[in-house]
């Protein structure tokens, strides 16, 4: 299949202009897939800018890069215009320390982190081991958000490893450096039943604030409130408080603004303004909160005027 010469000229133009371009689904403090999370993680381990493309927000680059470099998926690596490859590849060099060589950057710091399995979970994840098979291995990754996933991966001698109680883990780079000092416990109880992590690493909950602080700070002058819902569901109901929107541009002024701001986010339940409290600290913001059950409790506790949808 042949490119547009139109759209092959963006992508060279994209690929002259940055010597480093990762063509990835989401951005890079919240990526949309798994596989660019990795690639985004991998870069992030070596310290390395670099440029990014979100392909969700443009169709025809998101295919035509594929036919560009002859690769069909995404994630997509570039370095001095030249394809690298896709997300396992990003990882196996990293690993490797051979995409540090090729950046030029020192190479990453493989010590194997400290960690802590207790017996009872040692007892339920060799049991997957053993059940899996000769060569099967524990691997356990944990993304930017400190969300941990535990999988079964081939035995790699070369892997960063650390054992605790006789059972071996594997990780990729930057899940070494977020493990580090994690305990791992089988629990039954109150929470459920599985396995159970404690991260030191793991950054603490976007504090909680209730419709009726938040009514009453905002009132005050104490607070800035964001609404980041769309401006069809604020037209059904809004809050009779000042308030601004990520609208035009909203998100660029408050990403303006001094990071010691009070700012709460709110959306119909708290579902999207938890993620927006979430991307903002991730900005360095420190003073960010998320308002529980959104404009639907502001309704229900603070102003009954308000339509419910």
């Amino acid at each position: 299949m042949s490119l547009d010469p139109a759209l092959r000229s963006r992508i060279e133009s994209l690929l002259q202009s940055n010597r480093v371009v990762l063509f990835m689904k989401g951005q890079p403090n919240m990526p949309q897939c798994g596989f660019s999370a990795k690639a985004v993680g991998a870069l992030g381990s070596l310290g390395v800018d670099y440029a990014h493309v979100n392909v969700l927000a443009d169709q025809d680059i998101r295919e035509g890069i594929k036919i560009y470099g002859d690769w069909p998926t995404i994630p997509q690596l570039y370095i001095d215009g030249e394809l690298v490859g896709g997300s396992d590849i990003i990882e196996q060099m990293t690993n490797s320390g051979e995409l540090a060589s090729v950046l030029g950057v020192p190479a990453p710091d493989r010590t194997p982190p400290s960690i802590t399995i207790t017996p009872a979970a040692v007892e339920m994840l060799r049991g997957a081991v053993d059940e899996a098979g000769a060569g099967a291995a524990l691997s356990l990754s944990i993304n930017a958000q400190f969300q941990p996933n535990f999988q079964l991966a081939q035995f790699d001698a070369n892997a960063i490893a650390a054992e605790s109680n006789g059972l071996r883990v594997q990780f990729d780079l930057a899940s070494a450096r977020r493990a580090d000092g994690i305990t791992i416990d089988w629990v039954d109880d109150m929470r459920g039943k599985g396995l159970a992590i404690d991260n030191p690493n793991a950054p603490r909950p976007v504090p909680a604030i209730s419709v009726a602080d938040a009514d009453a700070r905002v009132r005050a002058g104490e607070l800035l409130l964001v609404d980041v819902r769309p401006a069809e569901e604020r037209a059904i109901a809004s809050v009779g408080v000042p308030f601004t929107t990520f609208d035009g541009n909203g998100r660029a002024e408050l990403e303006s603004l001094a990071k010691d701001t009070a700012i709460a986010f709110m959306c119909h339940h708290g579902g999207r303004s938890l993620q927006a409290a979430e991307e903002f600290r991730g900005k360095g913001f420190s003073n960010v909160h998320n308002v529980t059950g959104g404009i639907h409790a502001w309704a229900e506790q603070v102003d009954s005027s308000i339509p419910t949808y």
